[in-house]
């Protein structure tokens, strides 16, 4: 036992680093809020995504994805901890969070799964409730684009996508009014109904320019 103890005085230890910081680090770590999407769609032809056309509009506080599994764990007598391939997959739940800065018909429309009214005020236009989520109040791939430090982007699209959130926008002096919109996934009506349909893209071997460019492209205004 005396022998173990100088033994182990001996050692250094130096295989046991003081963080996991490698480098591949700074391509790995996302950074900055990111920018939120409606029919977000990539073009093979110009081999640019339609960033600017599709952007909604400016948020405050960023966005949050969640994307989460459902899980069942299968109950055999005598099991008293959980067992490797004895858990089930039985459903999937995804989901973005994001507060939105820009208040405007396309929003409020969003938010409250609502419709275009008729306006007896000259110069307003009214949005009001409807009774039927219809087949157009999905939006069609939701999209969020953030970036990594060196640059390239990370993206998610939900190919159905709902807003559960509704809309609660509170004003307070000297603050800008803010409201949440909570976008679920939702899974195309189909009878292979097991899985959502979202996706995340991440640059492979292409070089940052390339990638940069393929965003930036997007941004630039004609005339």
């Amino acid at each position: 036992m005396e022998g173990d103890y100088i033994m182990a005085d001996t050692l250094t230890f130096e295989e046991f680093k003081s963080s996991g910081i490698t480098d591949k680090t700074p391509k790995n770590i996302v950074f900055g809020a990111g920018t939120i999407h409606k029919g977000l769609k990539y073009d093979a032809s110009k081999k640019a995504w339609n960033f600017a056309e599709s952007l909604i509009g400016a948020t405050s506080g960023g966005t949050k994805l969640s994307i989460k599994p459902e899980l069942k764990d299968i109950e055999v007598d005598g099991e008293l901890v959980k067992v490797k391939e004895l858990t089930v997959k039985t459903g999937e739940t995804a989901q973005m969070d994001t507060n939105m800065v820009e208040l405007s018909p396309e929003t409020i429309k969003m938010a409250i799964i609502g419709q275009n009214g008729t306006s007896t005020a000259e110069g307003y236009d009214v949005i009001e409730s409807k009774a039927r989520i219809e087949k157009d109040d999905y939006i069609e791939n939701f999209g969020y684009i953030g970036r990594f430090l060196d640059g390239r982007p990370v993206i998610v699209i939900f190919d159905n996508a709902l807003c559960t959130s509704g809309l609660e926008i509170e004003g307070k002096n000297k603050e800008n009014g803010t409201f949440a919109l909570t976008m679920e996934c939702y899974a195309d009506l189909s009878p292979a109904a097991d899985t959502l349909p979202y996706h995340i893209y991440l640059p492979t071997g292409t070089t940052t320019e390339q990638v940069q460019q393929s965003i930036d492209s997007s941004t630039e205004v004609t005339d």
